[in-house]
């Protein structure tokens, strides 16, 4: 038996912080005590001193694209380097996608997509599987998928195009209906593609990467969720959205909240903290991702709402491609999007929340892993500290200041989208199932060392109402 003891740090958990050691026996917190001493513990203990840090549960990144193939080229974080990234921010867990092919069951995508990250994930993992279409068969699919373990959906209202999107109303109110008698929970990628349609159709501009806001304007977002949460509301099931990107995109939640939709909200660092000038210079490629960059408004909208509560979940769409990859096009609709960011997470939201000052670490917490843990059905097994929970943590230290730069992080992408900015607040050491992973700088992780999380109870996360 493998015995790990934690001593002298200030535990962080989001129900309550306190001074106390962790006990852990293979990889299982088994005791948490003011002082626990090694006299006590039957057997050899391996002792971690935590003098002056933070000890956080494992960080959550609800959503990710590692590894992911789409037009002809493939994501330069594959799993392994995904992981990596990942470790380096203290994320110890990431809710990955897998896509719906059409041509098999639903269970044979989620399966072909575990084993593939079970080989080389070094943290652990659980899913979102994509439905692209309503056929007959589609209940029985939804069962059996449950039944192995992943009970979250993902559903667009956009692409078109390439086959995403499901058109027809009376298809999604079955699907809708499906997931209620079943209790899956259904995320949505809410941009409505006939609003983008008439955008591009009206737009005379050039396609350079600062049209991307206009040809995708925050509108189609806004009409995407009041969309969905119409059918959601028909159906009496909640809705979770991805990355909320607009000041009218959450006055559409905020609506769909005062007729008593139950709506958990994900949004993420780069449309907190950027806005759409970084599409403006002659690398503007490489923040060119789906949905877009917006104005200021919109920043500080969603800033504004992340403090008021308003927002359950922030996570990063982390899908990285290589500087190569982003400016081999000029032309926003061909540019291959989405960003790095696993490993910004955890700094990037704390730094907000020490210089707001009005949420503290108990809140970081549940934004970042305790929360994202509830609604994709991982706690407490995940997002927590507490006696019989993953003994998945991070040693952090609240007053570490760091510049976030191009060579300071370890996305294969070889780039930052937050290059520049300083930040306080860093993961020292990571620890997954009771093993460090990444500590001082040395990454530790083992390729197939991460595991599949099956889901339980889904979208059980506390949603604020306003």
């Amino acid at each position: 038996m493998k015995r790990l003891l934690v001593t002298q740090g200030l535990l962080v958990d989001t129900e309550w912080t306190r001074h106390a050691d962790i006990l852990i026996e293979d990889g299982i917190i088994v005791r948490i005590a003011p002082k626990i001493e090694v006299g006590e513990i039957d057997g050899p203990v391996e002792i971690v001193r935590a003098d002056g840090l933070a000890i956080l549960p494992g960080i959550i990144d609800a959503h990710t694209h590692y590894h992911l193939v789409s037009r002809n080229t493939v994501t330069a974080d594959s799993f392994a380097e995904g992981s990596r990234a990942a470790a380096y921010g203290g994320v110890t867990t990431v809710v990955d996608f897998a896509d719906d092919d059409k041509k098999r069951s639903l269970l044979v995508n989620a399966k072909e997509r575990i084993a593939a990250m079970g080989k080389e994930m070094a943290i652990d993992f659980s899913l979102h599987q994509g439905i692209y279409s309503y056929r007959p068969s589609l209940k029985e699919e939804l069962l059996e998928l449950k039944e192995a373990g992943v009970k979250v959906i993902k559903l667009f209202t956009t692409y078109k195009n390439v086959g995403y999107m499901i058109e027809k109303e009376e298809e999604l109110k079955k699907i809708f209906a499906i997931c209620k008698e079943l209790d899956l929970l259904v995320t949505i990628h809410a941009e409505d593609d006939e609003v983008i349609q008439r955008a591009e159709k009206a737009y005379k501009g050039d396609y350079a990467p600062a049209s991307h806001p206009i040809l995708r304007p925050s509108e189609a977002e806004a009409v995407g969720i009041r969309t969905m949460g119409k059918i959601a509301l028909e159906a009496g099931i909640p809705i979770y959205i991805v990355h909320l990107s607009s000041k009218a995109g959450l006055e559409a939640v905020r609506d769909l909240r005062r007729q008593g939709l139950r709506v958990i909200v994900e949004t993420t660092p780069h449309y907190l903290f950027l806005t759409g000038e970084k599409l403006a210079g002659a690398d503007g490629a490489l923040w060119v991702m789906t949905p877009p960059l917006r104005d200021e408004e919109d920043r500080l909208a969603l800033q504004e709402a992340l403090l008021n509560g308003e927002i359950q979940v922030v996570a990063t769409d982390h899908c990285a491609f290589t500087k190569e990859q982003k400016l081999s096009s000029k032309d926003s609709r061909t540019i291959l999007p989405g960003i790095p960011g696993s490993e910004e997470l955890l700094s990037l939201v704390y730094n907000f929340a020490a210089k707001s000052g009005r949420i503290g670490l108990q809140q970081v917490v549940n934004l970042l892993s305790t929360a994202p843990a509830k609604a994709f059905g991982l706690y407490p097994r995940k997002g927590a500290l507490r006696i019989g929970s993953d003994a998945d943590f991070v040693l952090f230290d609240p007053d570490h200041q760091w510049k976030i730069g191009d060579a300071s992080i370890h996305s294969a992408s070889g780039y930052s989208a937050y290059a520049g900015m300083t930040v306080v607040g860093k993961a020292l050491m990571t620890y997954l199932g009771g093993r460090l992973i990444m500590g001082d700088g040395v990454y530790l992780g083992l390729a197939g060392g991460g595991e599949f999380i099956p889901q339980h109870s889904v979208g059980r996360g506390k949603t604020v109402m306003h």
